[in-house]
């Protein structure tokens, strides 16, 4: 297995533990998580191209999903 992959798959385990942690905990470690992410795809598309960067990438909106629509909903909305 790549190192990329090897990342990978130790981002996946830190964004459990973060899960795990309460909500009004999980701001600071979730940013580092997306800043990590970013890397990650970066290092998995220059190693393995942009099919498996797209399949990566599809894998961080699943766990970042709840946040992402909060987002949507929020900026959606005219106050």
């Amino acid at each position: 297995m790549s190192l990329p992959w090897i990342l990978a798959c130790l981002w996946v385990l830190a964004a459990a533990l973060v899960a795990l942690l309460p909500m009004r905990l999980q701001l600071w470690p979730g940013l580092a998580l997306i800043l990590g992410a970013v890397a990650i795809l970066v290092l998995i598309g220059q190693a393995h191209g942009a099919g498996m960067a797209l399949v990566a990438l599809i894998a961080v909106l699943s766990v970042f999903r709840r946040p992402l629509f909060h987002l949507v909903n929020r900026k959606g909305r005219v106050e």
